[in-house]
């Protein structure tokens, strides 16, 4: 009875403080009302026209304020961290390095009928749109008719006369359109600008999404947010109809990993399932394109670019791009290949676009637009150069075709009114003269929405990015969208590369919304058991990926094994030579600059952690990093992770022996974390085979190199002793002999013993089951190069005897392993345009 009473108290009083808690949330509400009715800067979004907080604001912040202060910044962190952990970056124009991705921890609430609003909109300019590059890039009935002067497309760089009168595979020009809005002093919603091109941030909305539902999973279930995920499937099954065979092969074209979005194609591929590709991994051939693959060229059906639109064909384009494929144009003629977006439809993307498009929709839809954008007058015509002209200081000043305005430093729109009489003078002269390069804008305000920093909201301008995707059933809209807050509250311009942070975007109903994946349904699979199509590029880094891993384990191993207490510094001649040895060791590889006996702890230091040292075991994880980058779409967060702890840990400075060592210790520990969850994780498919062949490969030329250095003809106890050590067989050699290290046993179970995980002849065992499973790549059926060096390895290694070895016969062996890296490499991941593929005969994809 009295433990039941005590039950029945400690649910009241929960009950009680759960009251308290949600008294105390409306409550701080109130006061944040109250605060910012006092203040010349509220948000917009926060309140509404009759200057009462919004309903959807009031009702997040009804459950959010009822969060503790400690429970906020513990959610706060979880988002951060997830972001940090996952590797979400990006890169701002003109840099060279990847900044992290910077998310504000509340979400831009939009309620249904400010949707419904912007839905009608969105999905009436893309109609809209699609017909304009129909005509442009057809008819040419516009500019005939004089709807649109012709030197308004004429001037924009995007406008490719190549593929005029080229129908576009599949029926469509646009199959991803974009728009940035923002909202204007009347509450309604203003175009700010059209993405036509190959629009980007729908990755990254999706992980905003992600991060943001995970941190505030209760909050955002009971505002009956809708899920993203439908409008992704109906984009995947859109692109798949379009092909003209029922399981078509689908890639992401990406510049590659230097691109300043390249986490996000990465996460489309992955997400969508579609292949990411590059320029090289393409070829023409009969009239189609293929990708390069290990098992030779396999066609690719659809191709969703993210590369700029006079990029894509050196042949007929930019002669000097090195990120497209020669001939795609033609095979657009020759209806060979989808690309979504069509070539040249970034021409819409112009500002002096924006002026002609209210009448062009009364003449192509015979309606008015039903979303308004900013008022823009091109100056290639004389009434609005004129126009422009006579109220400049009114207006802001663009480029018609390119961010930034021609003549001027600046990336965004440049003021009149901010200039000096020089600068004004110049900037009206260079109108005067060559208009058709500026167009003049009205300066708007953007909206403002609650930004959460140091503990309160504060106002920040935003722009918001929606998408909408062409679908058989009409253009599909992303529930939410792409939200950019600029840092400054006066922004009149909002890019990443501006220093802005990025939000999720909650679209609020009151209705129970659908749970939909991108998971099919059970009945609709056919189910099938392949290996996959793996593009010889992606093949070469993770052999890489596998080599610079196993590298730096060699450097760890050489660190532990010089630093370790009980290591050879203690002082006797022997001990001494053979740290002289390990450091000689480490000076050849790149790891140390020189050898010292008077600071042992200075170099191994230098070793774990200098980053100007090529060889040292921070420099190799870095390059194994900057490999995996290439590989975002194959590797497993989990496996990302690992990557990234491990740079960041050997990237603090260490202090002392003690910590070099500790570095060190854990490390390894995360490499062989890495290698299970290759082993455990990875289908057993020619990736997997590739980043393993790198790793056995790399393993049995060090273990090679470190027998040539302490197995040799005269070594001793302390050095046979280090090599056991480093080959981590020092249990395993005294529970089999039971004597202290001798010289053709220790040589023995480094190479030849194929019991032996790490011995050489483990490797080469291996590395031939590897490579008799990839595919055949030549028709005249005899033993390929590759396979011919490793059969002869495994059978020399077979045939050894411990006591004949020498030096002389094990550098021959390191030379052998050396040469049937590079065989790999030459048969596998040829590069350059003419490095065509037959298609394969035998093996995986």
């Amino acid at each position: 009875m009295a433990e039941g009473a005590a039950e029945e108290d400690d649910k009241a009083g929960q009950a009680q403080g759960q009251r308290d808690g949600q008294r105390e949330g409306q409550r701080r509400f109130a006061q944040w009302v109250r605060d910012y009715r006092r203040l010349p800067d509220i948000p917009d979004e926060f309140l509404g026209p009759d200057g009462k907080p919004r309903a959807v604001w009031s009702r997040f912040f009804d459950a959010f304020g009822a969060l503790a202060p400690d429970e906020v910044e513990r959610r706060f962190g979880m988002a951060d961290r997830h972001l940090r952990e996952a590797g979400v970056t990006y890169r701002a124009p003109g840099e060279s390095a990847d900044r992290p991705w910077s998310i504000s921890h509340l979400p831009l609430l939009i309620d249904e009928a400010d949707w419904k609003q912007l839905s009608d909109g969105i999905t009436q300019r893309a109609e809209l749109l699609e017909l304009v590059l129909r005509d442009i890039y057809g008819e040419g009935r516009l500019v005939a008719e004089g709807a649109l002067p012709a030197a308004a497309i004429a001037g924009s760089p995007e406008y490719l006369r190549p593929a005029c009168g080229v129908p576009p595979p599949g029926g469509r020009y646009l199959s991803l359109y974009a728009a940035d809005v923002g909202r204007g002093p009347d509450g309604r919603w203003w175009v700010l600008g059209d993405r036509t091109q190959a629009p980007s941030g729908a990755g990254y909305a999706l992980e905003n999404r992600l991060v943001l539902s995970r941190a505030f999973s209760d909050l955002y279930k009971s505002m009956n947010v809708p899920r993203v995920a439908p409008f992704f499937e109906a984009f995947r099954d859109s692109l798949r109809a379009r092909a003209d065979r029922d399981e078509p092969r689908i890639g992401v074209l990406t510049p590659g990993s230097f691109s300043e979005t390249y986490f996000e194609h990465a996460t489309l591929a992955r997400y969508l399932g579609f292949l990411l590709v590059e320029g090289d991994d393409l070829a023409v051939s009969d009239n189609h394109i293929h990708i390069r693959t290990v098992a030779g060229l396999k066609r690719l059906d659809v191709l969703l670019r993210r590369v700029d639109s006079n990029s894509l064909d050196p042949l007929e384009l930019d002669a000097s791009s090195r990120l497209g494929v020669p001939g795609l144009i033609d095979v657009l003629r020759k209806d060979g290949v989808v690309v979504a977006n069509m070539p040249g439809s970034g021409v819409l993307e112009a500002r002096a676009m924006l002026g002609f498009l209210p009448a062009l929709s009364r003449r192509l839809l015979g309606e008015e637009l039903k979303m308004p954008h900013i008022a823009t007058w091109w100056c290639g015509q004389r009434s609005a150069r004129d126009e422009v002209l006579s109220r400049l200081d009114e207006v802001a000043i663009e480029g018609a075709y390119r961010r930034g305005v021609p003549g001027f430093d600046s990336n965004g729109p440049v003021l009149a009114s901010e200039l000096d009489a020089a600068g004004r003078r110049r900037l009206s002269d260079a109108i005067a003269a060559r208009g058709m390069d500026y167009v003049g804008q009205e300066v708007v305000r953007l909206s403002t929405m609650p930004v959460w920093e140091q503990g309160q909201i504060t106002p920040r301008p935003f722009v918001l990015r929606v998408f909408a995707a062409a679908t058989p059933d009409g253009w599909a809209i992303m529930p939410g969208g792409f939200c950019r807050i600029a840092e400054q509250p006066d922004a009149r311009a909002v890019s990443m590369g501006d220093g802005a942070r990025s939000a999720d975007v909650w679209v609020v109903s009151d209705k129970q919304v659908s749970t939909a994946t991108l998971l099919p349904a059970v009945d609709k699979v056919r189910i099938r058991r392949i290996a996959g199509v793996l593009p010889s590029r992606a093949a070469d880094n993770l052999f890489w990926l596998g080599r610079y891993l196993e590298r730096a384990e060699a450097t760890l191993r050489l660190v532990r094994a010089l630093g370790s207490p009980s290591g050879p510094n203690k002082g006797t001649a022997a001990s001494l030579q053979s740290a002289e040895r390990i450091q000689r060791l480490l000076v050849t590889w790149g790891a140390i600059s020189q050898t010292s006996r008077a600071a042992p702890g200075r170099i191994v230091a230098e070793a774990l952690q200098s980053p100007e040292r090529f060889g040292s075991a921070l420099s190799l994880v870095r390059a194994a990093q900057r490999t995996a980058t290439s590989l975002r779409e194959r590797l497993s967060p989990d496996a990302w992770q690992v990557i990234t702890e491990m740079v960041e840990r050997l990237a603090v400075e260490v202090e002392d022996d003690d910590s070099v060592l500790s570095a060190a210790e854990l490390t390894l520990q995360e490499l062989a974390s890495f290698a299970g969850l290759a082993h455990e994780n990875m289908n057993r498919a020619a990736g997997w085979r590739f980043l393993d062949i790198g790793r056995r490969t790399e393993r049995a030329i060090n273990t090679t190199r470190f027998a040539r250095q302490f197995a040799y003809d005269e070594a001793g106890d302390e050095d046979l002793d280090i090599l056991l050590t480093l080959v981590d067989c020092q249990i395993t050699y005294r529970s089999r002999y039971l004597l202290a290290p001798i010289l053709a046993p220790v040589r023995d179970l480094a190479v030849l013993d194929n019991y032996n995980p790490r011995s050489v002849a483990f490797q080469v065992t291996t590395l031939n089951e590897h490579i008799a499973a990839l595919p055949s790549l030549k028709e005249h059926g005899l033993i390929e190069k590759p396979q011919r060096l490793a059969v002869a390895l495994q059978a020399m290694l077979a045939t050894a005897e411990a006591e004949k070895l020498e030096v002389k016969t094990l550098f021959a062996l390191e030379q052998d392993l050396l040469s049937l890296a590079e065989a790999v490499g030459q048969h596998y991941f040829p590069h350059g345009p003419n490095a065509s593929r037959p298609e394969k005969l035998t093996g995986l994809a």
